[in-house]
């Protein structure tokens, strides 16, 4: 269905897409894919299971559009049978025009299947049985995916209590890829949670450091920080779903920590000075070690209570945020860190495309002694769509050196998700190409097409330090 120059509207953008951009490799520098999963290699049992769900786990965007549809959650995340809850999906599919899950779903069954028939009610039972004809074959295992799709580098997405038990078995068999950690510290930083004391003991026990004080908690950090860039690590990843920053002594931090090591009930006041002295605390372990840190902001989370006590979180009830300080405060953030010697390599994400020209114009007041030091990153999640990603390329452009940018991720659960990769590459060949077209660019096609080769995949190579 989806033609040769499928999204490429001009001709200098096709053939930076067909000549330079297609054929490079992917850095997959943020996702949620299961680093055992990987390494355990297994067929999946049919389409269902590895691309909508699997024992609970599996695509939010195809689920949120699936209720929209008035699909039962018994065909979601239920107990259905699985080509029941595919064949839900194609009705589903049927509707989404003009949505990137009607153009994902696409690729990735031409990509990976060699199927280019319409997603439909109509040719479910078609769909279904050629694709699970070829998901037992030797060449449909995870690994197998993702060479299949020239996948360098996968960096899933980890707490810092966990034991990177599989990355470092893959470390040892796996020449073809690397599969890396990305230290994840919101299990650290949420102190007003009920589990927080609990979570402090699973800390404890894998950083072998009894965590009674606030210093005994920084040194289990570090050991964590140490241990996750030992074994490949070199991004963090904070989901700051709100951000306010209050500057806080040790001192007073320490306090606010042993009350919540007590369960006593903190103010907000409270809360936000502990998340903030932390927040410094981690960037200066970053800095030390040359990691990048990536602050994904604005949302709401599990805005459904209902849904969140039914079927529980990661399953689709989030949505975009709206704190309209936000740009202010991560300023106050990054002049406290800039001050102390200790602002990291950064990428700026704001689901709310309201924030992104704030963002966008913040990072170039903190650039320098690294090239882009701070980035603002791709379209994300809600925006990952033709309009957001037009969005995210044009006020990069605009506002810093749309050259040096490190591109696309996936961001997923799913191992048929890189296609996603190519559309976004479309994108940016046509947005180029545009202008070109129109005159801002020269048409010097090895100029150009190295520009494109470096934002596909040499800029996260050389800014991540993954292969050093």
């Amino acid at each position: 269905m989806l033609q040769d120059d499928f999204l490429l509207e001009n001709d200098f953008g096709k053939i930076l897409y067909h000549k330079y951009a297609k054929s490079m490799p992917i850095i997959d520098y943020h996702c949620h894919l299961e680093a055992g999963e990987i390494y355990e290699n297994k067929n999946y049992k049919n389409l269902t299971r590895i691309w909508l769900s699997d024992n609970g786990i599996g695509d939010h965007y195809k689920w949120r559009l699936m209720r929209a549809n008035g699909v039962a959650e018994e065909y979601i995340t239920g107990q259905a049978e699985d080509f029941q809850k595919f064949v839900e999906f194609c009705k589903t599919v049927e509707k989404a025009i003009g949505n990137p899950i009607f153009e994902w779903s696409h690729l990735e069954l031409k990509r990976y299947f060699g199927i280019d028939t319409i997603i439909c009610e109509k040719n479910a039972k078609e769909i279904w049985e050629k694709a699970n004809s070829l998901l037992q074959n030797p060449e449909y295992t995870p690994r197998a995916l993702l060479q299949k799709l020239k996948v360098k580098c996968v960096a899933t997405t980890d707490d810092p209590a966990s034991t990177l038990e599989y990355h470092k078995l893959l470390a040892k068999e796996e020449s073809n890829f690397k599969v890396l950690p990305t230290f994840r510290p919101d299990g650290i930083m949420n102190i007003s949670a009920e589990n927080f004391v609990e979570y402090l003991s699973s800390l404890a026990k894998v950083s072998q450091v009894s965590i009674k004080s606030f210093a005994e908690l920084k040194k289990a950090i570090s050991q964590r920080v140490d241990y996750f860039h030992a074994t490949g690590g070199r991004l963090a990843d904070h989901g700051l779903n709100t951000f306010n920053f209050i500057k806080t002594i040790e001192a007073e931090a320490g306090v606010i920590f042993n009350k919540a090591l007590q369960k006593i009930e903190l103010s907000t006041e409270e809360v936000i000075k502990y998340q903030s002295y932390m927040q410094l605390y981690l960037m200066e372990l970053y800095t030390a070690k040359n990691w990048t840190m990536q602050l994904h902001m604005n949302v709401f989370r599990n805005a459904s209570s209902k849904s969140l006590k039914n079927i529980g979180i990661n399953s689709g009830f989030d949505s975009v945020g709206d704190q309209n300080s936000l740009t202010a405060e991560v300023l106050k953030l990054f002049n406290e860190a800039e001050s102390l010697g200790s602002l990291p390599k950064v990428i700026l994400y704001s689901l709310n495309n309201n924030d992104w020209l704030s963002l966008a114009t913040l990072m170039g007041s903190f650039q320098g002694g690294v090239k882009q030091k701070i980035h603002f990153g791709c379209a994300w999640w809600f925006n990952d769509t033709y309009e957001g990603m037009q969005q995210q390329l044009t006020i990069y452009a605009s506002q810093s050196l749309l050259a040096n940018f490190v591109g696309m991720l996936t961001d997923s659960r799913s191992f048929l998700s890189y296609p996603r990769h190519e559309y976004f590459r479309r994108i940016l060949c046509n947005f180029v190409g545009d202008l070109v077209k129109k005159g801002r660019l020269p048409s010097d096609e090895n100029y150009l097409g190295k520009i494109i080769e470096d934002i596909c995949y040499n800029n996260s190579h050389e800014y991540f330090g993954f292969f050093k």
